[in-house]
């Protein structure tokens, strides 16, 4: 769903983005959700085409890839597909986003997981709204409080509309317990 950090927190700079993030009317994804074919492991058994018009650009040298033969076709007329089930949707990223980061090494906003949830737009932050959004993603992480006594980064919406004095908010965020699929 992008970074929280960068031109994120700097939104009037064009640092990896096309133009300032200040300058978009909105911030959509365009989620695709697919159904895996199912596709033998044995990988060996996989035959490995090289389409003649790309030969030059991709040219295997030895027409072998690792034990499996290449094998070289004039016109590839088809392929058979390796996902099917296509169901496109887009969203403003604000509404289905969630409050944790998409991983653990970088600095990215994490989406909601619930499949209806995100075509319907119904994520953590869907009945807060996307200043509430904003002002939470540019101070993730780096907004600390004392809680217990000790000092602590600020990772989570709750904490962070206590930390805001927000407590009256808390019944807004939406959440979920479940990853269905």
């Amino acid at each position: 769903m992008g970074s929280h950090g960068g031109y994120f927190k700097e939104r009037d700079k064009d640092k990896n983005i096309q133009f300032p993030y200040n300058q978009y009317l909105g911030h959509y994804c365009l989620g695709i959700i697919y159904t895996r074919t199912d596709v033998s492991d044995d990988l060996s058994e996989t035959e490995i085409y090289q389409v003649k018009e790309l030969q030059e650009e991709y040219e295997t040298p030895n027409k072998r890839v690792g034990d499996r033969e290449v094998t070289t076709v004039k016109n590839l007329k088809s392929i058979t597909s390796v996902i099917k089930d296509f169901d496109f949707f887009a969203s403003e990223k604000w509404k289905i986003a969630s409050d944790k980061q998409g991983s653990g090494n970088t600095a990215n906003i994490g989406s909601i997981v619930d499949i209806a949830d995100l075509k319907s737009g119904n994520g953590t932050f869907s009945q807060l709204g996307e200043e509430w959004f904003d002002e939470y993603w540019i101070n993730h992480g780096s907004a600390t409080m004392i809680k217990d006594g000790k000092t602590t980064k600020i990772t989570t919406l709750n904490d962070f509309l206590e930390f805001k004095g927000r407590k009256d908010l808390l019944e807004k965020i939406v959440s979920k317990t479940s990853n269905k699929k």
